[in-house]
């Protein structure tokens, strides 16, 4: 496994490698917010063999660069995915997405259905997303969090994201991880301006083109997700011809921390479909 950066458009981008290469198609892994690459460290080494995997922090989170002037919505992140696969000459690949991410993967597939193999959505959002309960906790902190100090912003968004664990130990290891960047001057604006574009409109152009998605697709789903519930889901699964629907018994929204073996067979049936 290694981490590098690569610049794209003069915004560096972390991302590891892992897997083994093979006849397997390249597999692209996005988180949501306000995670990290870390999101799936549990899932990447139960991966089956043959597979490239890439995991990528996207601009603002994790290891990758604040994102200053560069634009940080669902389109500009779909853009540098893009990006991102022509720098490591990937052609097409399967790409997961959890969360916002998962907004971000219905991005490429719509906008650049020649790049992608597969499509799988963990726990994810679509053209509603503003409506999902995550979408209305971040539009309703919104007006404070440009005024609020870092500590206290952090704070009441490490309470609400604590209701996506169903393990309280696992949620404060992991939300301490996915908020250090943001406890400075320059952190404290890139969330700021991550959450200023999740509460915008950024999937207006993708919602009427779902049934235009033909690559095998499969979404996954923790039963108790309180951010994204599982009617939301079921909106996008009826929207992608051919698409199937898991639900996982008894999880919350983070379910690639959680349910990890499962997340990875569900993502080794779908590349297994034509």
């Amino acid at each position: 496994m290694r981490g590098e950066f690569l610049d794209l458009g003069g915004a560096r981008l972390y991302y590891y490698a892992a897997g083994t290469r093979g006849a397997g198609v390249p597999v692209v892994f996005l988180h949501g917010f306000p995670t990290s690459s870390h999101l799936w460290g549990d899932v990447v080494p139960l991966m089956p063999p043959g597979h490239r995997l890439v995991i990528i922090d996207l601009l603002g989170y994790g290891r990758s660069d604040r994102p200053g002037a560069h634009p940080v919505d669902i389109g500009a992140h779909a853009e540098r995915t893009i990006a991102l696969l022509d720098e490591l000459r990937i052609g097409r690949a399967c790409i997961v997405g959890h969360g916002i991410g998962g907004a971000i993967a219905l991005t490429v597939a719509v906008g650049h259905p020649g790049r992608i193999s597969h499509l799988c959505l963990v726990d994810s959002v679509a053209a509603d997303h503003r409506a999902a309960v995550g979408g209305r906790l971040v539009r309703a902190m919104l007006p404070a969090a440009r005024l609020l100090p870092s500590r206290l912003l952090l704070a009441a968004l490490h309470r609400d994201l604590a209701r996506g664990y169903g393990d309280p130990g696992r949620a404060e290891r992991s939300i301490d991880l996915y908020l250090r960047p943001f406890h400075d001057a320059a952190g404290h604006a890139a969330l700021v301006a991550n959450m200023r574009a999740l509460a915008g409109d950024g999937m207006a152009d993708v919602e009427g083109h779902l049934s235009s998605v033909s690559v095998p697709t499969s979404l996954i789903w923790g039963q108790r997700d309180r951010v994204a519930p599982v009617a939301v889901g079921r909106r996008i699964q009826a929207a992608i011809p051919g698409a199937t629907f898991d639900v996982i018994a008894g999880a919350g929204h983070f379910t690639p921390e959680e349910s990890p073996r499962r997340i990875a067979e569900a993502i080794a049936a779908l590349l297994g479909r034509a």
